[in-house]
């Protein structure tokens, strides 16, 4: 166990960096939105989403829109129901409990690394584990400290501090690029619906239509490749 988590820690260090980096630019927009240093730490510690938390931040003002902000961040957190599928080779095996326990520390950071690390040698949830809490730690450490330092920060856009978070996601979605056979028709999908769902609906919805619809994509292209070889023989 506590093997596979050190390895899950190691494999995660350079994304606990970037974590740092992003998550002291939501600290900084959470500091300028009122957000006080207490309410940050039990968003990371209780909700460990960081998408999800600067939906919530960006909405934080008086009075408080706690239903829209509670939509909102169910519409961006959907995508853990596919993340959640995916992770089930990597805990087949394990009791509930441990599935439950465990993936309240599932980020797209630890996830990413997890399935490649699986792809190639296999692993279990501890793996997993042991990379999320990196995660969090670095995740919070750096939140905080944005948070703290946010007066002396008016415009971290001038900096590209804004960039950070993109930059991460866009090298963890090329580390998942098997290949063009195999990739290309549900990467185009999920681009095409995200897009689309950007330009013609509210909120954070495009994140919840580009992800099923990639995978529902993939789905479909697996079984007509496996029913047409068996037609074939």
């Amino acid at each position: 166990m506590f093997e596979s988590m050190h390895r899950g820690a190691v494999a995660n260090i350079p994304l606990a960096v970037s974590a740092v980096t992003y998550g002291g630019v939501l600290g900084v927009l959470s500091a300028q939105q009122g957000t006080s240093w207490l309410e940050i730490l039990l968003m990371d510690v209780l909700m460990f989403a960081g998408s999800a938390q600067f939906v919530m931040v960006e909405m934080w003002e008086a009075p408080l829109p706690v239903l829209q902000i509670a939509l909102a961040v169910f519409a961006v957190n959907l995508r853990y129901v596919l993340i959640g599928a995916s992770l089930r080779p990597v805990f087949s095996g394990h009791p509930l409990w441990q599935k439950a326990l465990l993936m309240h520390l599932v980020a797209d950071e630890n996830w990413a690394v997890t399935i490649a690390e699986h792809r190639k040698n296999g692993t279990d949830p501890y793996f997993l584990f042991g990379g999320g809490l990196l995660l969090l730690c670095a995740w919070t450490g750096g939140t905080l400290a944005g948070n703290l330092l946010g007066a002396f920060i008016a415009e971290p856009e001038k900096y590209a501090l804004d960039f950070a978070f993109v930059a991460v996601f866009a090298a963890l979605t090329l580390s998942l690029w098997r290949g063009l056979k195999t990739d290309l028709l549900p990467w185009l999908v999920a681009a095409a619906l995200s897009l689309a769902a950007e330009h013609f609906l509210p909120g954070k919805w495009y994140i919840v239509i580009g992800g099923v619809g990639g995978a529902l994509a993939a789905a479909l292209s697996f079984k007509s490749e496996v029913f047409f070889a068996e037609q074939r023989k």
